[in-house]
């Protein structure tokens, strides 16, 4: 039998930006899926609570360390600063901790009016249009099976 192993050069180390984006991608995907119409069973309203909850305080810890790093990067003689960067990033990490809180409250069977509907599907669309990820529904047809 041969034995595969992985090469030590050629993987980089997992990081918490990496956790970080891929649980949102997979909530993104699940909210645009229930608003298709996909089902969401148990074992999926498990996880999309777990990631909700991790994608919730991790956007808020980001925003502390960008937060604490602007104010170290000030220093005395730097009078003109550039405020595009730090407001786009925190726009961002709002609208990914209301995404959070929407697609948890989806999960957990509160009504979903149209307004709501349209309410999320904007809100992903302007985290998608950030992260220029472009989710097709046709790549994860899957999800009819769960």
């Amino acid at each position: 039998m041969i034995k595969f192993e992985q090469m030590s050069g050629e993987m980089k180390e997992m990081l918490a930006d990496d956790i970080f984006s891929s649980r949102l991608k997979l909530l993104i995907i699940m909210a645009k899926a229930y608003l298709i119409g996909y089902p969401i069973g148990k074992y999926r309203k498990q996880a999309i609570i777990e990631n909700a909850h991790n994608v919730f305080y991790r956007s808020i810890q980001f925003v502390n360390e960008f937060v604490s790093w602007e104010n170290y990067r000030l220093d005395a003689q730097a009078d003109v600063i550039s405020k595009g960067g730090a407001s786009t990033v925190h726009f961002f990490h709002q609208r990914v901790q209301l995404l959070s809180v929407m697609v948890k409250a989806m999960v957990e069977d509160y009504p979903m009016g149209k307004y709501r509907k349209r309410s999320l599907k904007e809100n992903l669309d302007k985290i998608c249009e950030t992260l220029i990820f472009n989710f097709q529904m046709k790549d994860v047809n899957f999800l009819k099976v769960a």
